[in-house]
Order: C-alpha cells, then structure tokens, then sequence
C-alpha cells in the first residue's frame, strides 16, 4: 500500500507465509518466554540463508539504540524464519503490468460499486462524523478501502514482522526495509497490536487500508477512543479515519474533485496536457476543453491527463489528484480511487472508450523505450521501466521530432518506430 506503489503493490496481497528469522548461540538466563531471540535460533534448519543469524544480532543492536526494548525485541523476533515467497513476490512485482482500461475494469467493476455502495451504507454514521472531522469526503475513503482490501474482506494473512525482516536482511531494499520493521517493532511496543495479529501484504503494508508501518507511526489514530490505533480487526473505524487523517495531512481540499473526465476539441495542442501546465477550468473551457457531463467549476487550478493518449479518455486533474498519490503513486490506481468513489455516490461510467487493441508494455519493452529514447536524443533522465512525467516528456518530444502526435503516450507502435531508426 501506502507509498510502496505497488500498483496495487497495493493490490497485491500475499497469501500463506512460510518463514523465520533467527540469531546466535547462547542460552540465556531470563524466564521462559523472554529469553533472547539470539539463542532461539540455535538448531535453525540448514536450509535457512547462512549470514540471518549474524544479521539478526547485528539489528538487535541497531535496534535497541532506537529505543526498541530488548523485550519487544526478543519477543517479536523469536522463532521467524526467512521467506523465500517473500523474496520472490518482491523480485517479480515489476513484471506485473495492465493496461489502465483492463486495471480499471476490475478496480471500478460493477460488483466493487456495489459492495461499496453497501460498505458506506453499513458505516454511514461513522464515516460522516469521519468526513466532519477531516474533510475528507466519505466516498473518497470507502473507495481507498474497497481498493486496497476489498473492504475489509483481504487484509492480508502474512505476519509482518517476518516479511519485514525478511526484506530487510535481502541486500535489494534493506535500509527501506530496516526502517519499516524498526518501526513495526514500535508499533509493537506501544501496545496498538501484538505480532499475532499484526498481518498484512507480503510487502509490511497492514489492515483495512493497507498502511505501512511509518505512514501508521505518523497518519494512524483512535478514532474509537480505546486507547489502541486499531486498523488490523474486523472493526474498521480506525482505519478509515486514519486514511482520512493521512489525506488531511497531504492537503485534501474538501469539495474539489479529483478529476473530470473532458472532452478535447479538434486541433487540440496535445503539448499543453502535462502536469505541470495549470488552468482553471473556465481557462481550459475556452480552449474548447470541456467537461463530458457539463461545465466545470473554477475548483481550483488544475492540468489535462491522456492516460490512455490521445485515442482514450482525458481528464482535468485538481490538486487532489496529488494528494491520492501520496497513497499509490500510479495513476491508474489514483484514477481507479477516484472514479470508483464518484461511481459509489452515484456518478456514471467513463464516457470515452479506450485504444483496447493495445497492450500494455512488458517491463524489459518499458526499459528498451527509455534506452532507445535517450539514445536516439530524448532523454527520460532515468532508465527505471517507470513511465512517469519524465519518460512522458521524451516520449513527447521525440513525436514533436517524428511529425507524430504528441500525447506522450507510451506504446509498443512508439517502441516499434524507435526500433525502425
């Protein structure tokens, strides 16, 4: 979930874990169930990696310096082993790819409108006071949840302690990770939850609306008022003010859409749909751009988005736009959110179809576009399969060049083009 983004990183759940984590060889002299985990990894099976034992005494250390008691320590490290499904979910997330039409049929479906529609009919009380107190509007955070756990329904059976430390002693993304079981082990030591409990995403993201252990440090609260930040039981008040709490934070602007879907008027100068190009709406409406369910509101400034490029649907995104990726930084997910919670209040569907004859690019095609575009002269500044603003602009560019159509769309017909030079 939150700020590892995974598409659906965020939607991605893991599903029986199978690890443990372990240290040295001394026995110590506390009473039982508080001995050390160091000496609860002697006879560690053979096949677990060779250097944990040596990386679990070595965090201990780290960690009691952070202010992690060596109770907590001891208590929550005891008897985990490594994960190797950890490892591998890790290693093959950057494989997974949708289109954002095929992403969007399954995240805005016609059953997830509903249940979201029962969901906030079930929690209506609750999430109205939520809205009241954060201003966050109710339907922006049924539909956070419906995304991230189905509401309620997957939260994720792993034990996060055990993917977090699995994560953190595989050499990839060990400070991240380090950072996030020190926190988890906090989480533990104030009491919020204890490990049994504490389950979550393969990747440490945790309850109904999938939190990572520092967005709960810094975002979490008891909305229920008993003493405990509770966002892992069945109950789920806490999460959604959390999540509500966590877009107040990030500037949630109460009354501004995320987004309106627009229609392009012929001879639309597809250079001036970038980010960082902003207008009113009464700006962009006298360029012919106009709102496909009527005129839109001065909201706020906001810029046109072709995530489909210019044969799919467009959109003026606001600053909410923004702050819902501080939740999951791809748009599909930040256009999933939004458009299911405008469908869950009653909105209709997207008007403009899509370019489904496409398909989406593999991540080795994503790699050879940004290599080939920076070759050819238009660098995307990282070679990182990410096909974010920066990737945009190259993309842009080098149809400016070409005599194409700029909409900065990556596809395999660009692909095809830069393999031809």
């Amino acid at each position: 979930m939150m700020r590892m983004s995974s598409l659906l990183c965020a939607m991605s759940l893991a599903i029986a874990p199978v690890l443990a984590l372990a240290a040295g060889p001394e026995i110590s002299s506390r009473p039982p169930g508080q001995r050390s985990a160091l000496a609860a990894v002697a006879g560690v099976a053979a096949q677990e990696p060779a250097g944990l034992r040596n990386w679990i005494a070595g965090f201990r250390k780290r960690a009691l310096s952070q202010g992690i008691s060596a109770q907590t320590f001891d208590t929550a490290m005891t008897g985990l082993r490594y994960d190797t499904q950890v490892i591998k979910r890790d290693r093959n997330q950057s494989e997974f790819t949708k289109t954002i039409w095929d992403y969007l049929d399954t995240a805005v479906s016609d059953l997830r409108i509903a249940n979201g529609r029962k969901a906030l009919a079930k929690w209506q009380g609750t999430l109205t006071n939520i809205e009241a107190r954060y201003g966050v509007e109710k339907e922006v955070v049924t539909a956070i949840w419906g995304l991230e756990s189905a509401y309620g329904t997957f939260r994720g059976s792993d034990n996060v302690i055990r993917s977090l430390a699995t994560l953190a002693y595989d050499a990839r993304r060990a400070a991240f990770f380090e950072a996030e079981l020190i926190h988890a082990l906090t989480i533990l030591q104030s009491g919020d939850t204890d490990r049994s409990r504490m389950r979550g995403s393969w990747a440490g993201a945790m309850g109904h609306t999938q939190f990572m252990p520092s967005s709960f440090q810094a975002h979490a609260v008891d909305y229920d008022g008993d003493g405990r930040r509770n966002i892992w039981e069945d109950d789920p008040k806490d999460a959604l003010a959390s999540t509500a709490a966590y877009l107040k934070h990030f500037g949630w602007t109460k009354g501004q859409p995320w987004g309106v879907e627009v229609s392009l008027p012929e001879g639309f100068d597809y250079t001036t749909a970038r980010r960082d190009l902003v207008k009113l709406p009464s700006a962009w409406a006298a360029q012919g751009v106009t709102g496909t369910n009527g005129p839109i509101a001065d909201h706020g400034t906001a810029s046109v988005l072709l995530p489909g490029g210019a044969e799919g649907a467009a959109f003026l995104v606001f600053d909410n736009f923004e702050v819902l990726e501080r939740y999951n930084t791809a748009d599909a997910y930040v256009i999933g959110v939004g458009h299911l919670s405008d469908r869950i209040k009653g909105g209709g569907p997207i008007r403009h179809d899509w370019p489904r004859g496409d398909r989406a690019l593999t991540f080795d095609e994503r790699i050879e576009l940004q290599k080939r575009l920076t070759a050819a002269g238009f660098d995307t500044i990282k070679i990182d399969a990410k096909m974010g603003p920066l990737t945009i602009n190259a993309v842009r560019n080098f149809q400016r060049a070409k005599g194409l159509l700029p909409d900065g769309y990556p596809s395999l017909r660009l692909l095809e083009r830069l393999r031809a030079l």
